[in-house]
């Protein structure tokens, strides 16, 4: 079992800089703008030996209804029900605050322990909240500075009295980047998009929870959260993105960092699933995105989210599959999967299209099969002349997997059109069944043995 610290207090104390610190790595967004968390998100805290799943969450605030913040209160309530200890963050250098003390009186109701550590303790400005904090009834403080790194060996000694000797750290490792074959880890799967076209409330779909906050308004996800799963016994990690809007109109530097931890994560997964909004279509924006994903060698698939509010489906559907042969026309195939991520149906229908990519993704194709299918390509249509001299392809071989990726050894690489090597491009992806997935073909030249 896994021992879980869920990080919790009011907002802009620092529970994300703490969450970084602990995890040795800046996944969450940090600024000074209060309330950038929203969602809860995961990852594998260590101090020293001591290995713990550590859960961020949302600035904690007085709030009911039906509110984006109630919203999020009723999130970090989900984490601290996981939790077997809490770790309740204040800011020292602001000493306790109305909302500290609300806050450290509601956590006294729950049956979870409770270490209780002043943040932002470095230098002197934090000792007279940190003489305060005591005032909580949650026992002793524990002075530390997130930003600085300092405070963590009583962090530790604090913890340690709740932890238990057979506990196992979360395994939230990142996936194997081996080229070579599937790999055994988790799939990689990030679902990307514009804003409010449904990304968060598909997840929630997928995993059967609210875990993810849904709601009308544009914009709520600001963090990438990554949530393993499992579909069939097979293990994925799921991650939910912020929304990418045009460049021209990204506004404030929170949004920035968020675009920013969305390009990221692209870069990281192996399989994405752009989501549209079938009552607005295929945009100019999410072509580009589009581009993005496969200028990185990703597997990609499209899912056409509001299916069921869709008045003329087969009509949406002829034009987007238009606009991508136009728009995209070297990625041929790329698999479209129609749903409604708020009632869940077709949703099942997207998990077989996204291990069928991933297999495709990582299709190996044997020399002597592309070699054969080289002699036949350039019999029926032959290289063009270069400097007055028949350019030749001696030898053709896969170099890679993820995505597939071909080397040419050419006599004259610089002779060798763009079009011819299109060409091959599209041909290759036919005869051996690679549909939706970028292919990459590398050109060298061969070694002359009488040099």
């Amino acid at each position: 079992m896994t021992f879980t610290v869920t990080v919790v207090g009011r907002p802009n104390v620092g529970k994300s800089t703490l969450f970084n610190r602990l995890i040795g790595k800046k996944l969450a967004i940090v600024n000074n703008t209060p309330g950038v968390t929203r969602d809860r998100r995961e990852g594998e805290g260590r101090i020293a030996d001591l290995r713990f799943r550590i859960i961020d969450t949302a600035g904690y605030e007085d709030a009911t209804g039906d509110k984006l913040e109630a919203r999020m209160r009723t999130q970090t309530e989900k984490a601290l029900r996981e939790a077997d200890v809490a770790l309740f963050l204040i800011d020292a250098r602001a000493g306790p605050t109305p909302v500290d003390e609300y806050f450290a009186a509601w956590l006294r109701r729950q049956e979870v322990p409770v270490v209780l550590a002043a943040n932002k303790c470095e230098g002197r400005a934090g000792q007279t909240g940190l003489a305060e904090a005591y005032g909580l009834g949650l026992g002793d403080p524990v002075p530390l500075s997130a930003e600085h790194g300092q405070g963590l060996s009583e962090l530790y000694d604090a913890l340690k009295a709740f932890y238990w000797k057979d506990a196992t750290p979360s395994g939230t490792d990142t996936a194997d980047e081996n080229d070579e074959g599937v790999s055994s880890r988790p799939l990689q799967l990030a679902i990307v998009g514009r804003p409010n076209v449904g990304k968060s409330t598909l997840v929630n779909a997928l995993l059967g929870e609210e875990r993810m906050l849904t709601g009308a308004e544009a914009g709520i996800t600001r963090d990438s959260i990554a949530t393993p799963w499992s579909w069939k016994g097979r293990p994925v990690r799921l991650v939910d993105t912020a929304g990418l809007r045009r460049k021209a109109r990204i506004s404030g530097k929170v949004e920035t960092l968020s675009v920013s931890d969305t390009l990221r994560t692209v870069r990281f997964a192996q399989v994405v699933v752009l989501l549209i909004d079938a009552t607005v279509g295929l945009e100019k924006q999410d072509l580009t995105i589009a581009r993005i994903v496969i200028e990185e060698g990703r597997a990609l698939i499209i899912a056409i989210n509001k299916w069921d509010l869709a008045d003329q489906p087969q009509k949406i559907l002829r034009g987007i599959t238009d606009r991508l042969q136009t728009s995209m026309p070297r990625v041929r195939g790329i698999p479209l999967v129609t749903l409604s991520a708020l009632t869940g149906k077709g949703a099942e229908r997207l998990p077989p299209a996204v291990f069928d990519i991933f297999e495709v993704w990582n299709t190996r194709v044997p020399t002597g099969r592309l070699n054969a299918w080289l002699e036949a390509m350039q019999e029926h249509h032959p290289p063009p002349l270069a400097k007055g001299r028949r350019v030749r392809i001696r030898y053709i071989t896969q170099a890679k997997t993820r995505p597939p990726t071909f080397v040419l050894f050419v006599s004259q690489p610089q002779g060798l059109p763009e079009s011819y090597l299109r060409y091959l491009e599209n041909d290759i992806r036919e005869t051996f069944n690679l549909p939706g997935v970028p292919i990459r073909m590398h050109m060298r030249k061969g070694r002359n043995p009488y040099v």
